[in-house]
């Protein structure tokens, strides 16, 4: 037994599938179960086809909706100098502001792996001249020769 809905989209009620794929048929259209778990099971009289279709759509629209958050990334070195410094501190800044997750790496070469302070020195600086507006979505952590912290907006 199955409830029917008909191509107009009115209830016919319950019958039982093979009626309802003889109604189907007459009018030379397919017969669709629509939700599986209910009780008892909701069948539609409609094209196939043009299901599909109208599912395809739902699913492009509700992809257009969704916001997707990039991750820019901000390089660094641990000598850095003012200038460039600050020269950094804006881009992170105008994408803080875009609203993208920036990703900041301080590459370390050859004997400045021995002054990590400078580095965790450096990124406490830069999350004291951002705004409160900003969080730090993972704090300071070594990979290999560099440093890794990432901020997102909030």
């Amino acid at each position: 037994m199955i409830r029917l809905i008909n191509e107009d989209g009115e209830d016919v009620g319950i019958v039982s599938l093979s009626e309802g794929l003889n109604m189907a048929a007459t009018v030379w259209l397919d017969l669709i179960e629509v939700s599986p778990n209910a009780d008892p099971p909701v069948c539609k009289i409609i094209d196939y086809g043009k299901y599909k279709y109208e599912i395809q759509k739902k699913k492009a629209e509700a992809r257009k909706k969704q916001k997707i958050i990039e991750v820019k990334e901000i390089k660094f070195h641990p000598n850095i100098d003012d200038n460039d410094y600050e020269v950094k501190l804006r881009a992170i800044r105008k994408f803080l502001d875009e609203g993208c997750k920036v990703k900041l790496t301080l590459r370390f070469r050859g004997r400045e792996m021995a002054h990590q302070d400078l580095g965790i020195k450096l990124f406490d600086r830069i999350r004291e001249q951002l705004d409160n507006m900003n969080k730090v979505e993972q704090f300071p952590k070594m990979e290999g020769r560099q440093m890794i912290m990432i901020i997102a907006p909030r």
